[in-house]
């Protein structure tokens, strides 16, 4: 995709990533006088937010993911590539991506986050994070798979380890996954099983922090705690965990037999920070000035999860999908400015607030000086939600989903699929699912 006469009078933005920071710039420029390109490594669009549904069998992969292709198909001006970009050269301003050469004029690298293990990466084969609707299913069938086993196991010991649950980390995707399970193993699966009782099932919920969410007012934090210890969740504070393996986890003193450990307790930005070959903090994340754009490079934008951007205080900005969205807006207007000899101030935050549920009418939510936990929380949590979801589709998918779990405490999509996963054998005597049987998709 070298430069050519044709496109000399307009100038080329380039998204990397198709997440909330990388789709809200691509959508911003839809009239602007650019040819843009988003290039993304899958071909859809994820509302990650809701993907500890998808893990729990509340919902289906297809009811918060939406093809990129169909989001952008009325922007005349955009081009999607589906390729896993390998590396950026400033120098020559050009992206490479399996063996595309695609140069640009501006750049919007926008890739977002992975799971960070603290330098414990071996820990990854026994705790699975939960990034992609891949990640999604393979815990599904991972938390299904673990009630059927058990189901037949004839060794009592066997059985209770594979009955616990153990959630790393107390942050909303900690909060709201333990809530989950709980919810899945206590109501959902109930009367469902001969031989096991499912309502037996312990969940931990395991924060090396003194509170869960420590974002929220500690008020909330309290509510959030005292409603999982309702619906039954083992909550543990200031506990790290120093070790992991497939029998389950060591806290200090402590250990916790179990067969399936999920991982909640932190991320790392993705590897633009090698490609920039620019400065980034421990967590990967790279630094930029006030503009979101590289120190030096003011046509390279970074932003989203990928981007260490401080506040007037100079604080970071949180890692959540509002930020990312406002980041991506920012950028599209500071480029359509720029193009009409325009500048812009600083990038600035508006926090409209936070949210998190623990279960069925069960959520707490923190907007401005309002704080609000139960019901409330959750009918707003819920409204807020199938709002920012992208399509009339999705958004009646998951309002008809939800309705139905809520009226008849049911989940439609308790499915174990895969190619070897629905096969018990698949498990192995430690417990393990081997890489064979880890067939990754999206069902």
């Amino acid at each position: 995709m070298a430069q050519d006469d044709s496109r000399k009078q307009r100038r080329r933005v380039v998204v990397i990533g198709a997440g909330f920071a990388g789709l809200s710039a691509a959508k911003a420029l839809r009239n602007a006088p650019f040819d843009v390109i988003v290039i993304d490594r899958h071909n859809y669009h994820l509302f990650q937010p809701l993907l500890y549904q998808v893990a729990t069998a509340g919902l289906s992969p297809a009811d918060i993911a939406a093809p990129i292709r169909g989001i952008l198909r009325d922007q005349k001006n955009t081009t999607v590539i589906l390729a896993r970009v390998s590396h950026i050269d400033l120098e020559r301003n050009e992206v490479g991506a399996e063996g595309l050469r695609i140069d640009f004029d501006h750049l919007i690298v926008a890739t977002g986050a992975q799971h960070a293990y603290f330098g414990h990466q071996d820990w990854a084969a026994y705790a699975p994070g939960l990034k992609t609707i891949d990640d999604a299913t393979y815990l599904r069938r991972r938390i299904l798979l673990a009630f059927e086993k058990a189901e037949t196991e004839p060794v009592a010991a066997e059985r209770r380890r594979l009955l616990n649950f153990v959630v790393v980390g107390g942050g909303p995707t900690g909060v709201e996954m333990a809530g989950a399970i709980a919810e899945l193993a206590k109501r959902a699966l109930a009367m469902d099983f001969r031989s096991i009782d499912p309502r037996c099932a312990r969940i931990i919920l395991v924060e090396a922090g003194p509170r869960l969410l420590p974002s929220f007012d500690p008020s909330l934090s309290e509510a959030a705690r005292h409603s999982l210890e309702q619906l039954g969740v083992e909550v543990h504070l200031g506990a790290a965990v120093i070790d992991c393996d497939c029998q389950g986890v060591s806290l200090g003193g402590e250990r916790i037999e179990a067969r399936t450990v999920i991982w909640a307790a932190g991320v790392m930005a993705s590897p633009a920070g090698d490609w920039l070959g620019a400065q980034a903090d421990r967590a990967g994340r790279v630094k930029v000035v006030a503009d979101l754009s590289l120190p030096g490079h003011p046509d390279v934008f970074v932003i989203g999860d990928t981007a260490l951007a401080l506040d007037e205080y100079g604080k970071p900005f949180p890692g959540v999908a509002p930020v990312a969205k406002q980041q991506g807006q920012y950028v599209a207007d500071l480029l359509m400015a720029r193009a009409r000899g325009n500048e812009m101030p600083p990038f600035r935050y508006r926090d409209f607030g936070a949210m998190a549920t623990i279960g069925r009418k069960r959520a707490v939510a923190q907007i401005g000086r309002l704080k609000l936990s139960g019901f409330l929380a959750w009918v707003l949590w819920s409204v807020a939600h199938i709002y920012f979801l992208i399509g009339f589709r999705n958004r009646l998918a998951v309002a008809t989903n939800w309705a139905w779990n809520y009226l008849t405490f049911q989940r439609g999509t308790r499915l174990i699929t895969g190619i070897s996963g629905a096969r018990m054998q698949d498990m192995t005597p430690d417990g393990e699912m081997p890489e064979s049987a880890r067939v990754r998709e999206v069902a």
